[in-house]
């Protein structure tokens, strides 16, 4: 059976799949009727609620589309670790959650796929095994893996992915790494060249990707797509929060930080972010279920100095546009690009 690959784009774009709340049907049903790629976020939902995405996407267009899930850890966090970064909590405005371990409902998932059948389904923080790939690769779905190493890119094509989505360290949001004891931190033309030059793999790149021209060089540099995340997240379609966005077209510089969930993602610098980055421990999900009613409070009271502002290094650059209409725009751009450089090339 054959399986969807990045050469069948119209257009050589893909929405990262933007966990958390920017992700919704709207924005990737827009992406994929444009010619590029929408992703429905799994993270932090229920599988059930990931199937009515997945019914809602499909409402409105026939378009593929992918699908990200997280991959479990593999062991609880430290609970005496964590209850010490609770206690340097207590004064903030808010409730705190239950610091619980879970795997986001891994299996149900990995259930829900089978019988769904997007055209891709990608993971991220891991790689799962090559019988679960296999698995679903036989029930035609293209199975797509985030790496931030090239140790990474090695370990996910042996493992049979039919691509890899190769994250460099201007990414928004969450490091994809496998261990968050040490995430990979290459830049993305860096990393891109480093995996192209050992797997004939099509390679889809993401990291501080904003406009034409960027997308135009990891093309030349050897990508078969560019992978958009912060691009998207002020389009009306994209269930980004009032504040986020307003921080989202600020000068704001970003950082990486544990603060906020306990795994490394990159995220416009705050109050929340500066006060509490050291004292964060790499425990995920377990600070991230600590943290949540607590950022739900903030975001309700408008107030972006306790919330996570998950950025890419690029991201004053957003546009705040139609989905569908901003994909055109940058793939013509990327095209202009890419004369522009033959030219000068000679």
């Amino acid at each position: 059976m054959d399986r969807f690959s990045p050469a069948a784009l119209a257009l050589s774009i893909v929405q990262a799949p933007l966990a958390g709340g920017p992700s919704t049907p709207a924005l990737a049903a827009a992406v994929s009727e444009a010619g590029g790629l929408g992703s429905l976020a799994a993270g932090y939902k229920t599988a059930d609620a990931v199937a009515a995405d997945i019914e809602a996407v499909r409402t409105v267009t026939a378009a593929p589309f992918g699908v990200n899930v997280f991959v479990p850890g593999p062991a609880p966090a430290d609970a005496e670790t964590v209850a010490r970064y609770a206690e340097t909590l207590q004064h903030e405005a808010g409730p705190l959650g239950e610091p619980r371990s879970d795997d986001d409902d891994w299996d149900a998932k990995l259930a829900l796929l089978h019988a769904a059948r997007p055209a891709v389904a990608s993971f991220t923080f891991g790689c799962p095994s090559a019988e679960r790939i296999a698995a679903l690769q036989d029930d035609g779905i293209a199975v797509w893996v985030t790496v931030t190493t090239p140790i990474e890119a090695r370990t996910a094509a042996a493992a049979g992915a039919d691509a890899l989505v190769i994250q460099g360290a201007e990414a928004g949001g969450h490091r994809g790494s496998f261990d968050d004891a040490t995430p990979g931190t290459i830049g993305l033309l860096a990393l891109l060249q480093l995996v192209a030059a050992e797997t004939e793999l099509p390679l889809i790149a993401t990291g501080g990707i904003m406009s034409g021209a960027g997308i135009a060089a990891v093309l030349a540099a050897g990508a078969s797509a560019a992978q958009l995340g912060s691009a998207f997240m002020l389009t009306p379609e994209a269930g980004t929060s009032a504040p986020h966005r307003a921080k989202l077209a600020s000068e704001g510089e970003t950082a990486l930080t544990r603060a906020f969930s306990g795994r490394t993602a990159r995220g416009i610098v705050n109050r929340f972010q500066r006060q509490h980055d050291a004292d964060a421990p790499s425990a995920y999900p377990e600070v991230h279920h600590l943290t949540a009613p607590l950022r739900a409070a903030a975001r309700t009271r408008g107030d972006a100095e306790a919330i996570n502002l998950w950025a890419g290094q690029a991201h004053r650059l957003a546009q705040a546009r139609p989905a569908g209409e901003l994909v055109r725009a940058l793939a013509a751009d990327a095209r202009a690009a890419l004369r522009a450089a033959a030219d000068r090339a000679g």
